[in-house]
């Protein structure tokens, strides 16, 4: 798709998009609605592990999360993917297989972006040879930050390419970006240059996914949607822990984007810690009675 002119600034109007989420907030989901979200947000969740020490072993056992949450109820949900380092892609796919969840990867020099073009496009080909779903790549912060919009938009629209049949999500590390607008600019610079999804953060900088930021990429969907019809996906990642949170960015979803985006095909969750949470939850809701953490694996 042709890049548009990125100088011109789209205004965010700050306070408004705070007290919007404020009300988001105060929402209040009950009884056979609440268990049913519940269970809609694990299957939104990305399992991650992205860290030196990923072990096979650590992989397995996360592999293994994702397969059977909770054995003791079947009727609990699986996740909707696992994301790892392209080298702990194969073993990841292996076990996988047939399952429906997908496997994912971080490339592009994560979590910093600092590689070369050609070093980032090698790693995403290698991560998608060796069998990765979906590719998580991080945008070039330094460019965008010096107003160097097209070298942003080149990089995306070269790692698209790169991805073959892999989908791809586009980290803006909103964390860095200042302002909002600037989460607007890169939003929009992302989509027209191909994401098919795109997502707040790496979890490696702090503040990492905040309602608010999630507000204006949404906003940011929804527009292109209606100049492009073609429907973008929206990824939190980071400091989202407990259920109550992940309920609100549900209906902050909806009353956005609307119902067709309640699918972990057009929306994740990037927060592992957040799986075991949903499960007490969940548990809570069908049996009265709240399950020790300690009867849900790690992961």
């Amino acid at each position: 798709m042709k890049m548009p002119d990125f100088r011109q600034i789209i205004p965010v109007d700050q306070v408004g998009v705070e007290e919007r989420v404020a009300k988001f907030r105060t929402r209040s989901i009950k009884k056979e609605s609440k268990l049913f979200a519940l269970k809609l947000a694990l299957e939104m969740v990305d399992l991650t592990t992205l860290e030196g020490m990923d072990s096979p072993g650590k992989v397995r056992q996360l592999c293994y999360k994702a397969l059977y949450p909770y054995e003791q109820d079947p009727d609990i949900p699986q996740v909707a993917a696992i994301c790892v380092y392209p080298n702990r892609v194969r073993l990841a796919a292996g076990i996988l297989k047939g399952s429906g969840i997908q496997v994912a990867s971080v490339a592009t020099s994560f979590p910093s972006g600092m590689g070369t073009l050609e070093s980032r496009i090698d790693e995403v080909r290698y991560a998608v040879d060796e069998g990765a779903d979906e590719i998580d790549m991080v945008i070039s912060r330094w460019a965008f930050l010096k107003g160097e919009y097209a070298h942003v938009f080149d990089e995306v629209a070269a790692i698209k390419e790169a991805c073959g049949h892999a989908h791809l999500k586009v980290i803006l590390e909103t964390g860095e970006l200042q302002t909002y607008e600037n989460v607007r600019k890169a939003s929009d610079i992302s989509m027209y240059a191909g994401a098919d999804f795109i997502k707040t953060s790496t979890g490696k900088i702090s503040p990492a996914a905040t309602m608010p930021v999630t507000l204006v990429m949404l906003e940011a969907i929804r527009d292109f949607y209606f100049k492009t019809g073609q429907k973008i996906g929206m990824k939190p990642a980071g400091g989202i822990r407990d259920s109550k949170t992940a309920l609100h960015y549900l209906v902050m979803v909806k009353e956005t984007l609307g119902a067709d985006w309640l699918t972990p095909d057009l929306f994740r969750f990037g927060a592992s810690s957040l799986a075991n949470d949903l499960l007490m939850q969940i548990v809570k809701q069908k049996t009265g009675h709240y399950q020790s953490p300690d009867y849900f694996s790690i992961g």
